[in-house]
């Protein structure tokens, strides 16, 4: 407790006027991973305590203090809103010492705390977007069911349950709603394959194992609306026929894991889940199964042997899961963006829905936002958008407006896009073309200081960690890979290791296993498609032009470049480096032990 709060406590410590309750009062705070790291929670009790010491208990006892899930911006957490009379504002970066101030100046005064509100940036960033599943993930209490309800929450799943199986697929169908987990098959037809086929008990499956780096979409949507998803569960239960569905989710996700058990505990409660849900003659229920985190178990053949109890390892095909999937019974799996956009479809129509995107590519996609951008954070846009939109408007633009270089879609099997195609639209077939993939939503954007070998290299390398080893092709075949790529970027490349690298990769695309194989070369062809003059400069030079690659440093001062700051000179630790003030930095290589540090610290680019 500060010593402001500790002086107002004191003084108030005597008999207390209990004071009205402020007129329509909320007070909205950010409980998604990105609030809970920098202590949303400890915000919240701050707000209690103030409360509290200001006579405010009724506020308290209307539980006027709401927690809610990923707001998006996750930059600015942690985010809090202030509702009174319908009004609503938004502050950023708040801690519990300024719960005090927040709560004397704005709910009892009425006067917000202006320096403490977000900037315009805050508003671009939302405006620019198109919400209809985040709509109200930072809105609702992801904990309340109830809450949910009161937004129409199951009134997808109860309109469903009014209709014949054929009918919510063929609305489904007509939507052009296609799987957000990456190879983008149409939603209907694969419920309606796994209607058509043979068998009993048939199963739906949500695929929750996220696992790309930098990937948050999937978790974020869980943390903050579970009810979307189970509701899209139902109905697709229902219109194939399952009377079980599993969550595959990695137990390396405890929030969303945790707000998921405390949804299908109150949605079997209410009657959503269980015999006869919603008064119908179906039944269904919905079971968690906890993935080890093998990046491998997203692959949906390798995710049900995992359900089963099996080693996570995919199989060949077909036959196509929808005919012979968990336990050889026909079987959906979606993931869970696709499942979130089914309630909202079967409620608004699939022509609304269809409204969005592109002329094959429907709907809205929810991308996390990372790397050199200004803006960071969880967004959902109309597909057909062009990545200039994205990184420019939403995004901001580029940190310490550096140049952009490119973008990487589609997680580590995705490709990596050029700052040439800038306005290019973002859907299905456009990122195919280019050698991208739309994968599950990550974007990663990179300025010009960084190496695309050296990015190809940690992409490789996570798949090829992440391989099952069940196939040759993708068990050797990016061991190689990866180490012609580790040599070139040691200065050791040789002559047709450009050639090399593209004659595997093709051969892994074409003979792997699974999805993961045959999509594991992206990074390396994509980039030497659009970068290989960086490729030929490691290699013929011995050069990195983005400096990353340490072994490739020359370690000299470009005098061209170098302002005179001494900043190199103050961090360098073998004491190599002279510099006197309005003198140009001189490196002595002979006693440099090139650590780097001198490069880091230098901000205008002239170590070289």
């Amino acid at each position: 407790m500060s010593d402001k709060r500790k002086a107002r406590t004191k003084a108030g410590s005597g008999p207390k006027t209990r004071k009205k309750h402020p007129k329509g009062l909320t007070i909205k705070v950010c409980m998604g991973p990105g609030g809970l790291a920098v202590g949303s929670q400890e915000v919240i009790d701050a707000f209690h305590s103030e409360l509290e010491a200001h006579g405010l208990e009724a506020a308290i006892e209307k539980k006027c203090i709401t927690k809610t899930g990923c707001r998006g911006f996750c930059a600015k957490d942690v985010l809090v809103d202030i509702i009174l009379d319908g009004s609503t504002s938004t502050y950023q970066f708040v801690n519990p010492e300024k719960a005090g101030r927040i709560v004397e100046e704005h709910i009892i005064s009425g006067h917000p705390v202006e320096e403490w509100l977000v900037g315009p940036d805050y508003y671009i960033f939302h405006e620019k977007q198109t919400k209809i599943l985040l709509e109200q993930c930072g809105q609702i209490d992801p904990e309340d069911i109830n809450a949910y309800i009161e937004i129409g929450g199951y009134e997808g799943a109860k309109k469903a349950l009014s209709l014949e199986p054929f009918e919510i697929i063929e609305e489904i169908k007509a939507s052009g709603l296609c799987g957000r987990g990456g190879a983008g098959f149409s939603t209907g037809l694969k419920w309606e394959f796994c209607r058509m086929s043979r068998g009993t008990p048939k199963y739906i499956i949500c695929n929750a194992d996220e696992g790309d780096p930098g990937a948050f979409m999937d978790r974020s949507i869980i943390e903050g609306n579970p009810h979307s998803v189970i509701e899209g569960m139902i109905i697709g239960a229902f219109a194939i026929g399952a009377p079980k569905g599993y969550v595959y989710i990695r137990a390396e996700y405890p929030l969303a894991v945790e707000r998921l058990r405390k949804a299908l505990i109150q949605a079997r409660e209410k009657k959503m889940l269980g015999r006869k849900i919603l008064d119908s003659d179906f039944d269904f229920d919905i079971e968690i199964k906890l993935g080890a985190g093998a990046f491998v178990c997203g692959e949906s053949t390798a995710l049900m042997r995992s359900i089963e109890g099996k080693r996570g390892m995919p199989r060949q095909t077909p036959p196509q899961s929808v005919s012979k999937g968990l336990w050889d019974r026909p079987t959906v799996l979606n993931n869970v963006e696709t499942l979130a956009n089914v309630p909202v479809i079967i409620n608004r129509g699939a022509d609304w829905f269809a409204s969005f995107g592109t002329g094959k590519s429907k709907g809205t996609k929810v991308f996390s936002l990372t790397g050199k951008v200004k803006n960071t954070g969880l967004i959902e846009v109309p597909l057909g958008i062009s990545l200039k939109e994205i990184i420019y408007d939403i995004g901001g633009g580029m940190q310490k407006n550096r140049k952009l270089k490119a973008v990487q879609t589609g997680g580590p099997s995705g490709g990596c896009i050029p700052a040439s195609h800038i306005d290019m639209p973002v859907d299905y077939e456009s990122l195919n073309k280019v050698g991208a993939m739309m994968g599950s939503g990550g974007m990663v954007v990179m300025d010009d200081r960084t190496c695309m070998v050296d990015m190809a290299k940690f992409f490789l390398a996570f798949t090829e960690n992440e391989s099952c080893g069940k196939c040759v092709p993708c068990r050797i075949g990016t061991k190689r890979m990866a180490e012609i790529l580790t040599r070139i970027t040691e200065g050791k490349g040789k002559e047709g290791d450009i050639d090399l690298l593209t004659e595997l990769g093709a051969d892994i695309k074409f003979a792997s296993l699974c999805g993961l194989g045959r999509s594991a070369p992206n990074p390396v062809l994509s980039t030497i498609n659009f970068f290989r003059d960086e490729y030929e400069m490691h290699i013929r030079e011995g050069r990195c032009p983005a400096g990353v690659c340490k072994a490739l440093r020359r370690y000299i001062v470009d005098p061209g470049l170098c302002k005179m700051c001494g900043k190199c000179m103050k961090v360098c630790p073998s004491n190599a480096i002279t510099w006197e003030p309005k003198q140009k930095a001189v490196i002595n290589r002979s006693i440099c032990i090139k650590c780097g540090a001198c490069y880091d610290a230098c901000p205008y680019d002239s170590i070289l």
